[in-house]
């Protein structure tokens, strides 16, 4: 099955075509960073222009990388949730307009069940059941996951997600949008032990998580430093480095207690700070130390994409699943709520 796949949750614009027995063809990507970074974060209603703008070019640039015709599209997968609403009605309504067209189904995807499979687009990809982290944007959540669609919920986060963490850091010390990036950029630089951040909610049982004190705190360090006339780089690395260890280890912790928990081997990193190559790096320490193994996809497929698109779909389709003609999206959405599948990821 050849399926067209649409991203448009947020401020990025992917379109990809997977096939059920020749995997990804072709995956196309356009971000609005610098649309949004004058205004230090995105703005829901230029998000959703510039989808519009985007959507049918990246389509075409698809089809012609691929080598194929719209004629030879068998189903089109558009992400439906969550998300922002202007966002998301933009990818669902070109995504039935064009199924209607070809005469071909449609389905919509839970996005955060793209980021989560984005890992089997790997060479080596995972096999269930695993435990899964997945830290993209508002989301930060350690999911069991026992097959598609066959999801526990063990924690999530009680007010800031690691990604909002990052992002609202980095603002608050004058940093470019998006945050992520130039936090990690700094840290490299960053003097350990000069600065000692707080590991959230890791003094109790639990695997919920709070990063919106860890903000505080650090906007508390930043402010202290400028009243005391530092607003050195070497300070800004320092304090980006303390930052970024507090919510690796934290993060570290309650993934070590999950796995415990659930007596699995299997880890899963998902969304656009599963990037983090710190992340990475302490992830894999651990599931060393438990004889494990973790597993993550490639950095262009951790942020929002078409191609975890394009294969969610593709396998709920196979399943025999099909949406109706109707246009609705869900901007929150639980992913315990969907379907289980039966049949094997492909």
């Amino acid at each position: 099955m050849l399926v067209l796949g649409l991203e448009t949750s947020c401020d990025e614009t992917g379109v990809a075509l997977y096939d059920s027995e020749q995997g990804l063809l072709a995956d196309a990507l356009f971000s609005q960073i610098d649309l949004h970074r004058v205004y230090g974060g995105v703005v829901p209603e230029l998000a959703s222009r510039d989808h519009v703008k985007r959507m049918l070019p990246l389509i075409r640039q698809v089809l012609d990388e691929a080598g194929r015709k719209a004629a030879q599209i068998e189903a089109v997968a558009y992400t439906a949730g969550p998300g922002l609403v202007g966002a998301l009605l933009v990818g669902a309504s070109c995504a039935q307009a064009l199924a209607l067209a070809w005469g071909v189904p449609a389905v919509g995807v839970h996005h955060m069940e793209g980021h989560l499979l984005a890992p089997m687009l790997e060479a080596r990809p995972p096999a269930f059941p695993f435990v899964a982290l997945l830290v993209s944007g508002g989301h930060t959540q350690l999911v069991r996951v026992d097959g598609i669609g066959q999801y526990e919920l063990l924690g999530e986060s009680v007010d800031d997600a690691a990604g909002e963490a990052f992002d609202k850091t980095a603002k608050l010390m004058g940093l470019r949008y998006p945050g992520g990036p130039e936090i990690a950029r700094l840290a490299e630089q960053g003097t350990p032990g000069r600065f000692v951040f707080p590991r959230p909610m890791t003094d109790r049982p639990g695997l919920d998580f709070s990063f919106s004190g860890l903000k505080t705190f650090t906007l508390n360090t930043w402010q202290q430093c400028r009243a005391a006339g530092d607003e050195s780089e070497q300070t800004r690395c320092d304090i980006a480095l303390a930052f970024q260890q507090a919510v690796v280890e934290t993060l570290t912790i309650k993934c070590r207690r999950a796995l415990k928990q659930t007596g699995l081997k299997s880890l899963v990193i998902a969304g656009g700070v599963s990037a983090n190559q710190s992340l990475r790096q302490s992830l894999e320490k651990m599931l060393g130390e438990l004889k494990g193994q973790v597993f993550y996809a490639r950095p262009r497929f951790c942020t929002d994409n078409g191609a975890m698109i394009a294969y969610a779909g593709c396998q709920r389709l196979l399943a025999g699943q099909r949406d109706g003609p109707a246009i609705t999206v869900q901007p929150r959405w639980s992913m315990e709520t969907l379907p289980s599948l039966k049949l094997a990821a492909v």
